[in-house]
């Protein structure tokens, strides 16, 4: 059984799962489906479009599958997807998808702190903490574990790997390689997110392999050349991701 405040507005098309509670002035548009166990604690839109996992916890002013702040966006059906355990605090904003990819997708246990907004099509992986009043433009890819601290800035089009670090504040139009820690202004690489990775469970070994890449690639005049460099270091699934993130980046890799 659903607990739905009597000063709550669902529309009757909306699908609810069970176990759900839905705090006073919330609204719940139709062609919106959510599972069970998800908490909205109050004044929360979710908009048509909207298809949300289990166990949620949605803070006052969230707006969810917003119509996308894109001026090509036509009215046509698109979604926003959105896992699993995820912790989206006050004012956030997630615009679904628009003709380009047709979803925005949201993993599962992020952490999105308030006033943060997620542009249409961009895709969040997993355990992702991405700080107050960030900005994430269209179609940005941000990996699984990646740490953003508050007030950054993203370009549309980039990707973000797994297990970086952004310091707060940053400005960046180009795509941001896994495992590394980016701050200062202009932003730039800044090493390994050393911390992070332990925490992680990251081996010295690991650790210590992943650095070596990265002073190879940082320190070529030739990326190609770096890039054969780094395969000569050995088999590593770490090795292959930094490898293909790179080779496939269309935004450039940010500089060292």
């Amino acid at each position: 059984m659903n607990n739905i405040h009597p000063l709550a507005v669902v529309h009757p098309d909306a699908k609810l799962g069970d176990g759900n509670i839905i705090g006073p002035f919330c609204v719940i548009d139709g062609d919106v489906e959510i599972g069970d166990n998800n908490r909205l604690l109050s004044h929360v839109t979710l908009h048509q479009g909207l298809r949300m996992g289990n166990g949620n916890e949605v803070f006052p002013g969230a707006s969810l599958a917003t119509k996308p702040q894109d001026l090509k966006y036509k009215g046509e059906r698109t979604y926003c997807i959105i896992g699993d355990n995820n912790s989206i605090r006050e004012n956030v904003t997630i615009s679904r998808g628009t003709a380009s990819k047709g979803k925005t997708v949201i993993g599962n246990g992020n952490l999105m702190m308030e006033d943060m907004h997620i542009a249409h099509d961009c895709v969040v992986g997993d355990e992702c903490v991405i700080g107050a009043s960030t900005k994430v433009a269209g179609e940005i890819t941000i990996d699984s574990y990646a740490i953003i601290s508050a007030c950054v800035l993203f370009h549309q089009f980039m990707r973000i790997g797994s297990y970086v670090m952004v310091q707060g504040g940053c400005r960046l139009p180009m795509d941001i390689p896994p495992f590394v820690t980016i701050g200062k202004e202009p932003a730039r690489y800044c090493g390994l997110n050393i911390v992070g990775l332990r925490r992680r469970g990251f081996s010295e070994e690991r650790i210590n392999l992943i650095h070596d890449a990265y002073r190879i690639y940082y320190s070529a005049a030739i990326k190609n050349d770096a890039l054969n460099e780094i395969r000569a270091l050995g088999a590593s699934p770490d090795l292959d991701y930094i490898i293909t993130f790179i080779e496939n980046s269309k935004r450039g890799i940010i500089r060292g």
